[in-house]
């Protein structure tokens, strides 16, 4: 089948992600193959390619957000027939054991695996998960539409709830890409007056056509004080930005995995009147079968741009240069 692995990371110009013929994988004790139709691509992916996260094992394929076709079922594994429609997200596997697994908070588990990371992801024709591990999607949501829901919506929809914005109040969306365009949407839709902070002028008009109060440039101040905020933009040098926009009882909630250094904070200005400063780490399976169903709910559409997975090089590039608006998402052919 072919694929892409990360053969050596470093910067996305000079190319760590090779294509190759891979042998098709066989699914083993409760795990199931899905036949790939549509993989969301990811800034975690970038962040994995470019070594800001440190490879777990070589040449690992890259792809979290993964849709496709049930077609073979391993040994044991009874959840999902032969042509069910699922989805792969990061979340891959936890020990159940800790105190972290056996209290809901499964994201922090010290064991925890993922996929795209410890384990072969989308960016393939075909793709295993454990069963326990993966979603049924909604209806009424194409492939491409589904795939960037099960990273950028399950993880946006995390740091939505660590921000605590108080029924109809005021959000800032620091950085505008994937999961902050499906964030919007669900805040917009339950009574929210959403600002987004962005140095993309692209992203900027999907934002307002999206149905945001306002969007401007990243470092600027918002048009009123904010309730919360969520900084999705790997920028350290925006979370004093962020903070001093907040209001008192305020929380930013920081949602990247990788954010560069964070520059001193000023307490007075950027802490003092008790706000608070959060960070989000990955989702439960909860968290993602609560936002699904939610996503349904609502009618989140994310607005997808779908390109080759012979391209999944150049797509990456692109979502490092800024030039990909709302979603980017590997399709077949």
């Amino acid at each position: 089948m072919r694929g892409w692995i990360v053969e050596r990371p470093g910067p996305i110009d000079g190319g760590p992600l090779r294509a190759v013929d891979l042998p098709e994988p066989e699914p083993g004790p409760g795990e199931v193959r899905v036949r790939v139709s549509a993989c969301g691509i990811c800034r975690t992916d970038l962040h994995l390619a470019e070594g800001d996260l440190n490879p777990r094992r070589p040449h690992t394929v890259p792809g979290h957000e993964a849709v496709g076709v049930v077609d073979a079922l391993g040994p044991d594994a009874a959840r999902f027939a032969i042509g069910d429609r699922i989805g792969i997200a990061w979340l891959r596997g936890t020990c159940g054991r800790c105190r972290w697994c056996r209290t809901g908070r499964e994201n922090l588990c010290l064991a925890a695996r993922f996929t795209g990371w410890d384990a072969d992801g989308g960016y393939a024709e075909r793709a295993l998960v454990p069963q326990a591990y993966a979603y049924r999607l909604p209806a009424g949501l194409t492939d491409a539409q589904a795939a960037p829901l099960l990273c950028a919506g399950i993880v946006g929809y995390r740091a939505w709830r660590r921000a605590e914005l108080p029924p109809g109040g005021r959000l800032g969306i620091y950085g505008f890409g994937a999961s902050a365009h499906v964030v919007a949407q669900v805040a917009i839709a339950q009574g929210a007056t959403v600002h987004v902070l962005t140095r993309s002028a692209a992203a900027r008009r999907l934002a307002l056509e999206l149905g945001c109060a306002s969007a401007g440039p990243a470092a600027a101040a918002p048009p009123e004080p904010l309730d919360a905020a969520i900084l999705f933009a790997p920028a350290g040098e925006l979370v004093p930005v962020a903070m001093r926009a907040l209001t008192a009882g305020g929380t930013l909630a920081v949602a990247g995995i990788h954010l560069s250094d964070i520059p001193r904070l000023d307490y007075a200005a950027e802490l003092f009147r008790e706000k608070q400063l959060r960070s989000v780490t990955a989702n439960t399976r909860a968290d993602g079968e609560e936002f699904l169903r939610l996503a349904a709910t609502l009618g989140v559409r994310p607005r997808v741009t779908e390109r080759p997975l012979d391209e999944a090089d150049r797509a990456l590039a692109d979502l490092a240069g800024d030039r990909i608006t709302g979603a980017a998402v590997l399709v077949p052919g």
